[in-house]
């Protein structure tokens, strides 16, 4: 019963917004690796790259670095540096942003330390181009400034162990909802954005995971139609000591 309990809460998120919009698929690629350097620094590389459903265009390209301190097994705080490429449809090229970002992660254990439950709290410095048509040229005539607080939730459950309780199969469940902070020009509604997703995970000796599962992804915007990507999620996972 808890484990319906918070599908359900986790897919109302997802539904949010029951207002017209318009709807698409997407295809996204990541690799997200954390590299432990002592008992407490951690360095982290992520790059993802979010195509459209027939992998012919890439509508997104992000490449996150960032330095995670580990206060506890269970709490960790982290800051870093993000470049976003993203293709704008009205000008044919794609428009820049660089990011800022701090965080607060808690990681808990539960049903005989089997499952795990994250919690995350990450604050966005956004800087974005906006480009448009001068005189037959592409040109950035601002950058835009944004402030914005991401909340994800993230579950696995446990489903069935092979060779040793570290290689293991199991169901990620995970919902992360974005907040706009202050007046910008970005956007100007207070939801951002919500990200919903379920899928299967592969864990091999606790230092690789492959997910790959369905993520309900759902924009809003503050000058057209929302917009509702229905996307398959590849995500490869690694946690190595060095």
């Amino acid at each position: 019963m808890k484990k319906v309990v918070q599908l359900g809460c986790l897919f109302c998120f997802s539904i949010l917004y029951s207002q017209d919009f318009n709807q698409d698929q997407r295809i996204w690629l990541a690799y997200n690796g954390f590299f432990k350097v002592s008992t407490h620094w951690s360095y982290q590389v992520e790059a993802q790259f979010r195509m459209d459903n027939e992998l012919q265009q890439s509508q997104q390209n992000l490449f996150r670095v960032g330095v995670l301190y580990n206060v506890s097994y269970s709490k960790h705080l982290a800051a870093g540096y993000a470049l976003v490429n993203t293709y704008s449809n009205s000008v044919d090229d794609y428009f820049n942003e660089n990011r800022l970002w701090e965080q607060f992660q808690y990681n808990t254990k539960w049903h005989n330390d089997k499952n795990t439950m994250l919690h995350r709290f990450r604050l966005e410095q956004r800087w974005v181009e906006q480009l448009a048509l001068v005189d037959d040229d592409i040109k950035n005539i601002a950058t835009n400034y944004q402030n914005r607080l991401r909340y994800l939730y993230r579950n696995l459950f446990h489903l069935y162990d092979f060779k040793s309780a570290e290689e293991e199969l199991y169901v990620v469940l995970q919902n992360e909802i974005f907040f706009t902070l202050g007046n910008n020009t970005i956007n100007t509604n207070f939801i951002d954005q919500n990200r919903f997703l379920v899928g299967f995970g592969l864990n091999f000796k606790n230092t690789t995971r492959f997910e790959v599962g369905y993520l309900n992804h759902y924009v809003t915007s503050s000058t057209t139609k929302d917009m509702m990507y229905h996307t398959i999620s590849f995500l490869v996972l690694q946690n190595l000591i060095f």
